[in-house]
């Protein structure tokens, strides 16, 4: 046995098959569900990894998932990777020309989709290269589009066995994640299977000790016994969501999912199933549990929330506290990792407006010149840095794998896009995204440092901010606010006066855009290029 995904689920599925994995439930307040015992969800992966290779899908080539969260979702990960068949996430927001780039990009020859996605996946179909096997779930809304020859997901399901039989796997095994990033084409990051495992799923303990061997990860769940719920909130399409579900199988512990992000529906279900680790994308998730909690979904039992934790976004200080007035037993957690390093650490405590994204990094993780690779004094300006456990690279992009990995004395390392200080004992504190720092009157500024002193003004729900060209300082900083409910109106002059005492006088907006809200990933994540936009047009 190796680290390969597949196999270590499959281990995991024969110490505990008869308990409860996987929770789902379907449109809000219809109240359909389906629950899968780990038995039930390792047939169910087997007949969708037989069907495919029944289908002639072959061992290392790449199906794209374009679906909502759902139990085919995670039903046809496992049966890819049972079938080693590599597995590709698809951004479902992606309009045709971005889904025939990646669909090209990632040299789909199959794809499972959602019929609601239908007359999109039609359009793209005909440029789309390689794709020659197509699976929808669920049936297309009347009217729309047909996809030629595409098959039930129930039919395809149905067609294939339900017992293993798969050929022998690897721990060279490919698993890709596609991510957007903040500017450019969306890049499909290579994971081996061994190496996601370590740095994405914490090597079967993301808060312990690692498994020293393949088989003692069951053996670990097999003696530590169920209870504990997880509860991924944003699109399993984003790889931490996905990567959630499995840190909560390999526990042996039961996952919980729904279709969509709706406030009021989440905080059900978190009193219905009791959940005790819920993971979401900052401010942008969190906020509107909040709402819930002071409104409609006011005196919501969730009492068993032990852990509420984000990456991709902060949760900000303000935000963070307001929470903690409604659910005090709860630790929150900003997270910081990505999809090229997995997992590099957690925000301390003292981290906020004042002191910065804090973060009590791993092992492996360093700030390093980007020139030299080599690490920075305490104090000085670098770029995040994991060792170890890294991807393999870009795939289809040579250009940008020389760019973001490297190798230095026999190891091989991923260069992040995050600016970073770090200082004598060894604690990072994370500027932001290098592509993103504004430059006005020969200074650097990092939005996401403004952002948090604008969140914690009271009558600000949501903000970004981004550069715009500037005759005199080259470029200025520009708010994009989204007022909360009920705020009377929020002035230039009223926000430069809230920022004055928490940052430098560079840093503070120069410009104020109000809009009725702020556009974000469906993940919850910055949408730089939209606030740029906005904020350009606005000065213009």
């Amino acid at each position: 046995m190796e680290y390969n995904l597949a196999d270590l689920f499959e281990s995991v599925v024969d110490a505990v098959a008869d308990r409860e994995a996987l929770v789902y439930v379907d449109h809000p307040g219809t109240g359909a569900e389906r629950r899968l015992t780990y038995a039930e969800l390792d047939a169910a992966a087997n007949r969708i990894g037989h069907h495919l290779a029944d289908s002639g899908i072959r061992p290392g080539e790449h199906v794209g998932l374009h679906l909502y969260n759902g139990v085919e979702y995670l039903q046809t990960v496992l049966g890819c990777l049972k079938a080693r068949i590599v597995p590709v996430n698809v951004n479902y927001r992606y309009v045709e020309d971005e889904l025939v780039y990646l669909y090209r990009d990632a040299d789909l020859v199959a794809l499972v989709f959602d019929a609601e996605f239908t007359d999109r996946v039609a359009a793209a179909l005909p440029r789309s290269g390689r794709l020659r096997h197509l699976v929808r779930v669920g049936e297309a809304a009347p009217g729309a589009v047909d996809v030629p020859a595409s098959v039930a997901f129930a039919a395809a399901e149905a067609a294939g066995s339900s017992e293993r039989g798969f050929p022998a796997r690897s721990a060279d095994d490919q698993f890709i994640i596609y991510t957007g990033g903040t500017t450019g084409m969306p890049k499909g990051v290579m994971w081996r299977q061994e190496d996601l495992f370590f740095a994405g799923l914490g090597g079967g303990a993301p808060t312990g000790e690692p498994v020293r061997k393949p088989e003692e990860l069951a053996e670990r769940v097999a003696a530590g016994g169920a209870g504990i719920t997880f509860f991924p909130t944003p699109p399993l399409m984003h790889g931490t969501s996905t990567l959630t579900a499995f840190i909560g199988f390999n526990f042996g512990q039961r996952v919980v999912i729904h279709r969509k992000f709706v406030p009021e529906e989440v905080l059900r279900t978190v009193a219905k199933e009791r959940v005790n680790s819920m993971s979401l994308v900052g401010d942008a998730m969190l906020r509107p549990l909040i709402d819930a909690l002071r409104g409609p979904m006011k005196g919501t039992d969730c009492s068993s929330v032990f852990s509420v934790s984000s990456s991709g976004a902060i949760m900000s200080e303000t935000v963070r506290r307001q929470f903690r007035e409604l659910v005090p037993n709860a630790l929150l957690l900003n997270n910081f990792g990505s999809s090229e390093s997995g997992f590099n650490g957690t925000a301390t405590e003292d981290s906020g407006p004042e002191r910065g994204f804090r973060i009590q990094v791993n092992s492996r993780t360093r700030v390093v010149d980007p020139a030299t690779h080599e690490p920075v004094a305490a104090g000085a300006v670098g770029r995040v840095a994991q060792c170890g456990h890294v991807p393999l690279g870009y795939y289809n992009d040579p250009a940008k794998t020389a760019e973001t990995f490297f190798e230095k004395d026999g190891v091989r390392w991923v260069l992040l896009g995050d600016m970073a200080t770090v200082d004598e004992d060894g604690v990072v504190t994370v500027l932001g995204r290098g592509s993103q720092c504004i430059n006005t009157g020969g200074e650097k500024v990092y939005p996401e440092e403004v952002e948090q002193a604008l969140k914690s003004h009271p009558d600000v729900y949501d903000a970004l901010v981004a550069g715009v060209p500037d005759a005199t300082w080259g470029n200025h900083v520009a708010a994009v606010v989204q007022l909360r409910a009920g705020a009377e109106g929020l002035s230039l002059a009223d926000v430069q006066r809230h920022c004055r005492d928490r940052l430098a006088g560079y840093k503070i907006p120069r410009q104020l855009v109000l809009t009725e809200s702020v556009q974000r990933s469906p993940s919850g994540k910055a949408d730089y290029r939209w606030a740029r936009e906005v904020a350009t047009t606005a000065d213009g």
